[in-house]
This record gives structure tokens, sequence and C-alpha cells, in this order.
């Protein structure tokens, strides 16, 4: 039976510090493992699907470490390439009070940046697979884990597989060749769901954001306005089939506002506005609104209404859990969904 999910991409150790500390400011430090299509693993796995995730890691201690984590949350990691000399790390400094949280990438010559076209077996790895979940996050690393990226999703579309794609845009990644707009654009047209916020369509696409100054839990969106945004968005990936679009809107740091708008073959559907507070670690928000989405849009198919119900529910719950990953259960997201009926 086809029903295993597919991701791929970048495993990373994310280190930080208690309380609110700047990255300059004690001597200790916290690690743990995370990375967005990893995150998306876990989140899936947690919600009962069969998943299999797919990256490259250095040979020793520190790789095996990440295949234990990722084991221990019943994630496939069987195709996982050994290689290379080092992990990819990112350091998180936490927001606190009117100062924003900061990353620092150190992902130049990891195990995945040389990543490339031919190393992974796609075939095998897709044969009892249905979805294909990627992100622009691997074609940002280097030239080489880009074509790799783009190799897969060929393969995957060539065996029928419903191809998902969180742009997941980070400017201070993108250090090599072309740009950014351009690669994440043709990424986007193998994509039968794309998964963004209003920043990240922006730069994929070129269309415009649609500002919204403040975003509470009362706002009306101009829904006219976002007809003919997803009209034109339409036009340009012809394929995608879904679009869903995050709105988050910090209030302060530990104060968010959260909702999303899905279209779905011609039709927007709106969704409640989430306010969240407080907010404990917004890491991994987005990958738990996609994992949360591809796992209703499975289960309640026909349904894009609960699909986005549910994945908004599921991403506003992670902003209450610490590290990358959303440690939810399906049976802790239905109840919000009751909850309004």
């Amino acid at each position: 039976m086809k029903d295993k999910i597919v991701t791929f991409g970048e495993i990373l150790l994310r280190w930080s510090k208690n309380d609110c500390l700047r990255l300059m400011q004690g001597h200790r430090f916290n690690g743990n493992f995370g990375g967005s299509e990893a995150n998306v693993a876990v989140s899936l796995s947690m919600l009962g699907d069969r998943v299999e995730y797919v990256s490259r890691i250095p040979n020793g201690q520190i790789g095996q470490a990440c295949l234990n984590e990722l084991r221990c949350y019943g994630i496939d990691v069987s195709h996982v390439v050994r290689g290379g000399d080092r992990l990819g790390t990112y350091y998180f400094e936490a927001s606190a009070a009117m100062r924003n949280s900061q990353v620092v990438y150190d992902r130049m010559n990891s195990s995945f940046y040389s990543s490339a076209p031919g190393m992974f077996p796609w075939r095998d790895i897709f044969a009892d697979a249905n979805v294909f979940h990627c992100s622009g996050i691997t074609c940002s690393v280097s030239q080489s884990a880009t074509d790799a990226t783009f190799e897969a999703v060929k393969v995957a579309k060539d065996m029928g597989l419903f191809i998902t794609c969180d742009i997941n845009y980070r400017k201070n990644l993108w250090k090599y060749g072309p740009k950014a707009h351009d690669v994440l654009h043709e990424l986007m047209q193998y994509s039968d769901f794309i998964f963004g916020d209003q920043n990240e369509w922006e730069v994929a696409s070129g269309v415009p954001h649609i500002p919204i100054n403040n975003m509470y839990a009362d706002t009306e969106l101009d829904m006219e306005a976002y007809g003919a945004y997803f009209d034109e968005l339409h036009r340009q990936f012809p394929r995608c089939r879904q679009m869903l679009l995050a709105l988050r809107n910090q209030i302060s740091t530990n104060h968010h506002t959260l909702t999303g708008l899905l279209w779905s073959e011609g039709k927007i559907y709106t969704a409640h506005i989430y306010d969240i507070y407080p907010v404990l670690d917004p890491m991994g928000v987005g990958d738990a609104y996609v994992a949360a989405f591809i796992h209703a849009a499975l289960k309640w198919d026909g349904d894009p209404q609960r699909s986005l119900d549910f994945a908004l529910a599921a991403s506003q719950l992670k902003n209450s859990i610490s590290g990358d990953f959303n440690l939810v259960t399906e049976d802790e997201i239905l109840p919000f969904l009751d909850a309004r009926g």
C-alpha cells in the first residue's frame, strides 16, 4: 500500500540559551535537533502517519545521535546517506521585550551542503510512497543540494506522487549563484500543494503581499483583494491544486496572532484568528502548519475547510512547545475544532 510520506532536507543542531540570554552572554548552550523537513517528519509521525526522512549526515556520534532522535519518533531513516565532514548548526537567540529573536546559521560545507544528484535512490524510496514533501530551504544551501532537490521532485512527478512544497525563504542563506526567486519559482512548478507566508510568496512569485498593519482576533480580511491575489498565483503555478497562505502578526515578542487562507481548486477558505499568549517558542510553527495540513488533507480528502482548521490549530499549539518539533497528537488538536463547532 502506497501510504508513506517522504520528506527531504537538512537536519541541524540548534544551540540556544536559557532565560532569553543573548548569544554573547553566559557560557552554556542547550542543544536540540531540528530543521524544517525533519520538523515536518516528526509532526506527521506524531499524528500517526508513516514517514520516511531522507538526508545526508556525517559519520560518527553526532550523526548517529540524529538518527537516534528521529527513530525515537518512529521515523524511517533507512535511506539517510552517511558522509561529509560535519552537521549543519544554527544558533537561536530568543526574543524578549522589544528585542526580536535572531538566528545565526553555520551550514557551509556541512554534509548536506555537498548533497548531489545520484546520491539518493529515489525510485526505491518512492516505491511505496504517495506524498513527497520538499522545501525551498534545501535549495538555499548550495547548488549541488539544489540539484539533488530537483532530481527528487522530477522523479516524484514521474512516479505520480503528490508533491508538497514549503517556500521557506531564508534571506541570509542564499549566498551562491542564482536568485532565490528564480529557483523557488521553478521548484514550485512541480508542486501540487504550496505553503508560505506573505513575504515568502512575494519572493517566489513577485506578487506584492497585501498589507495588514495589525491583525487581531476580530480583524476582517480584504477577501476581494485576496481573490485577485490567488488568481495571479494560480496563473503562475497552474499545476498547484492548493495554496496555503499563513498570516502571522507579532504584537509583541510573546504575543502573536495567527490565521491562514487556503485556495483550493478555485475557492478560498478562511479560518479562525488565534490570539496566542504567551508564545513559548515560535520555531517550527510553519512546519507544524504544513505537516498538519498534509495529514488532514489525506485523512479528510474533499474537506478543505476541516484541513485548514486542523492545520491552524496544530500550528498555534506549537507556540506552546519548546524546541523545533511539534509534539502534539491528533487527539490533542481536534478539541480546538470541536470547540468552534
